[in-house]
């Protein structure tokens, strides 16, 4: 079996387990650290282990483009390319269904890009997807499917409902590594029946784990609660629930408590390389003049190397001077601190406390999450 999941513990909705792979065990809820390019940007592998990184995703579009799936495969697969030992997730391009609208045609055969490096063309079936995948060798695999817009029309979401779960259908019938295991995604807006409806379809598929797809494209967060809670349950008790590409650290919280497994976001990263910092008190921006001559650390009870070794100040000085550290130390920091947060929920959801951990963090993060 390419997977295993063992759910240990439940605390309410909240959800507290064992995600075991190949290359190794992972506690939920988890957060995996995208690194779209075999890069977790600015960050060695070493400070991956440091920031308690348990999974990396990598992205199958921008992998087969450069430097291509097969010279990947050539050189020992993705763990070795990377030098990451630990586990690795593989999105489909199914995301840049949506985020490269711009420059795609699509129908039910298959999604062709035009590449956003040098215009070539790139025909990216179901098929194919599975097949770009299984030769990078990722522990988890995800099928295609079409992300609809947060603004899509009712037709437009119920056509790429279709599609997914045609596409689900033939990922799953060409899948081989029994090595890795195949996600199906759930699609369908903020639409509780149409999500539902697919989560239904694709649980009668019997697919090792399953992700809800389509949040953070513009809907609210309180349209998102409200979609994934019922979303959620639609989906089979003793298998991995994978929220994709969200989100702040409210989110997370709001999420697990609604039976969520697993997460991505690029926030910490992105953010980190903006000057931005996620703190228990809120995002701090280390760009502003009132760090220019604190001595204090970013946070006092953190142990990564940027809190034990280095001033708010310095961390200031750094970015306004443009240097490559401070994006590097903000990242490693970030990402600390939000697998901080998932090592506090699991914790808070074994000793049945997670009601209280969830309103005391909603309490603090009530206002405007920005400071």
């Amino acid at each position: 079996m390419a997977i295993r999941f063992e759910l240990l513990h439940t605390d309410g909705k909240a959800r507290a387990g064992r995600l075991h792979t190949a290359h190794g065990v992972s506690e939920t809820p988890v957060f995996m650290a995208v690194g779209t390019l075999a890069s977790v940007k600015g960050l060695t592998p070493q400070q991956l282990f440091d920031a308690n990184v348990q999974i990396v995703l990598g992205n199958t579009y921008h992998l087969t483009l450069r430097p291509g799936d097969e010279i990947i495969a050539e050189l020992g697969g993705l763990h070795r390319f990377m030098n990451w030992p630990r586990p690795i997730l593989t999105d489909s391009g199914g995301y840049q269904v949506f985020s490269l609208a711009a420059n795609l045609k699509i129908d039910d055969h298959a999604a062709v890009f035009r590449s956003h490096l040098d215009g070539s063309l790139l025909e990216l079936t179901p098929e194919k997807a599975v097949r770009i995948q299984e030769n990078l060798g990722s522990d988890i695999a995800m099928c295609l499917d079409e992300c609809p817009a947060g603004d899509a029309s009712p037709e437009q979401r119920d056509i790429a409902v279709a599609r997914t779960l045609h596409w689900a259908e033939r990922c799953q019938v060409v899948h081989r590594r029994s090595d890795q295991a195949l996600f199906a995604i759930v699609q369908g807006g903020t639409d509780v029946a149409t999500r539902i409806r697919c989560a239904e379809a694709l649980t009668k598929l019997d697919f090792p784990g399953y992700a809800l797809g389509g949040f953070s494209v513009g809907e609210t967060t309180e349209q998102m609660v409200a979609t994934l809670e019922p979303s959620a349950d639609a989906l089979p008790v003793h298998k991995p629930r994978y929220l994709m590409g969200v989100g702040k650290p409210l989110d997370l919280v709001l999420a697990v408590a609604r039976g969520i497994d697993m997460f991505d976001c690029v926030l910490p990263t992105r953010n980190g390389r903006n000057a931005c910092a996620f703190t228990d008190q809120g995002q701090v921006k280390l760009r502003n003049a009132c760090h220019k001559r604190d001595s204090a650390p970013l946070e006092s009870d953190c142990p990564c190397t940027t809190c034990r070794c280095y001033s708010r100040a310095y961390l200031h000085h750094l970015f306004m001077a443009d240097e490559m550290l401070g994006p590097t130390l903000l990242s490693l920091h970030n990402l600390t601190y939000y697998n901080r947060l998932m090592a506090q929920m699991r914790q808070a959801i074994v000793e049945g406390r997670f009601a209280s951990f969830c309103q005391e963090r909603l309490a603090r993060w009530g206002g405007e999450y920005l400071r």
